[in-house]
């Protein structure tokens, strides 16, 4: 059956909405109102590459099987979706308009599924070993989530790389790296019933008789979207250095030894947590990927454009190891590193 799927963030989100009209659903993005009026008129192009063929192929909103259309924050009636997705970064959600819609949505009652590296504090609340942990810290606004049932939010991990073309208009994504979402299931009979079917759907999706990349997989384990931290704390936040700004490839390849130490750690760290092993990507897969990625990470880009919050998952690393009384030198050397890049930000440096 076709859901009704709201998306907040029409960048990112536009990759998982295209997956999802094509598979027949109905997804409205949310996004600011030049945005909306653009998406409105028209619609969304995804770039995917299709294994074996060399260039990418546009994937229009407009030629798929399922609707898409745009809204404000301010437009939403989050009582009217059957899921909502949340694809935008964790300090946007401090903006006015979306601390007022995530509220409507808690008190809809909504099923969410959240699609940011950094796990809201409600899903977390859903690990027993972080259930009572202190981890307000890595977090811009903490209290936006007080509202949310933990039992109504679950996690998918945002494994695919993706980014708005700068010479295009904003309803362009291109994909540079196709792989799978990663979502946890909600332990509820109809919720997880539902991600089958979105599961379902995606997969059957095909264009001229071949398979489309970037897929939705389910899963029971709670933990298996942290196993993007290991590669978010050994690739993604050692961008940013005290020197500016790298590509991902460089600060995993550049000591290579270095890197896998920091990988491991994370992934054991994760398993004390109460992970299977089974959970986590290999080192050598990573690194193989990482060779491709070469440009800095988003969180670098953004630090070095002047931002004043990040996501700051490399803290939420920090504060779970310490809970379980663990700790690396270098997570704690990339905590301190963004901390002081971000208060020079704020402070206008």
């Amino acid at each position: 059956m076709p859901y009704k799927i709201l998306i907040l963030g029409a960048s990112y989100g536009s990759l998982l909405g295209t997956k999802l009209i094509a598979a027949g659903h109905d997804v409205t993005l949310v996004c600011r109102a030049e945005t909306a009026a653009l998406i409105n008129s028209k619609g969304t192009e995804v770039r995917i590459k299709l294994r074996d063929e060399d260039a990418h192929r546009s994937f229009f909103s407009s030629s798929l099987d399922g609707t898409l259309d745009a809204l404000t924050p301010e437009e939403v009636k989050p009582e009217n979706y059957d899921l909502v997705c949340l694809a935008m970064q964790e300090p946007q959600y401090s903006h006015p308009t979306l601390k007022d819609l995530l509220l409507r949505v808690a008190k809809a009652k909504a099923p969410c599924m959240s699609i940011m590296n950094m796990p809201p504090l409600p899903y977390l609340k859903r690990i027993p070993s972080l259930k009572e942990t202190a981890l307000e810290d890595a977090f811009t606004e903490a209290s936006i989530w007080d509202a949310f049932d933990p039992k109504l939010m679950t996690l998918c991990s945002p494994d695919p790389q993706a980014f708005r073309p700068p010479e295009e208009e904003p309803n362009v994504l291109h994909v540079g790296l196709p792989t799978n979402f990663k979502v946890s299931k909600f332990h509820d009979a109809k919720l997880d019933a539902m991600l089958g079917e979105l599961e379902d759907g995606i997969q059957n999706y095909k264009i001229d008789g071949k398979d489309v990349p970037v897929k939705l997989r389910v899963f029971d384990s709670l933990f298996v979207p942290f196993a993007k931290w290991s590669m978010l704390a050994t690739g993604n936040y050692r961008c940013i250095t005290k020197d500016g700004p790298r590509a991902i490839q460089e600060a995993v390849h550049g000591d290579l030894a270095k890197s896998k130490e920091i990988y491991n750690y994370v992934s054991d760290l994760v398993v004390s947590l109460g992970a299977d092993a089974g959970d986590m990507v290999p080192f050598e897969k990573y690194a193989n990927a990482a060779k491709s990625l070469l440009k800095p990470s988003s969180a670098a880009r953004a630090v070095y454009s002047g931002a004043k919050n990040i996501e700051r998952v490399d803290k939420l690393i920090q504060l779970a190891g310490k809970a379980v009384g663990r700790q690396h030198p270098s997570i704690d050397e990339t905590v301190a590193i963004v901390d002081e890049k971000l208060a020079k930000n704020r402070a206008g440096g």
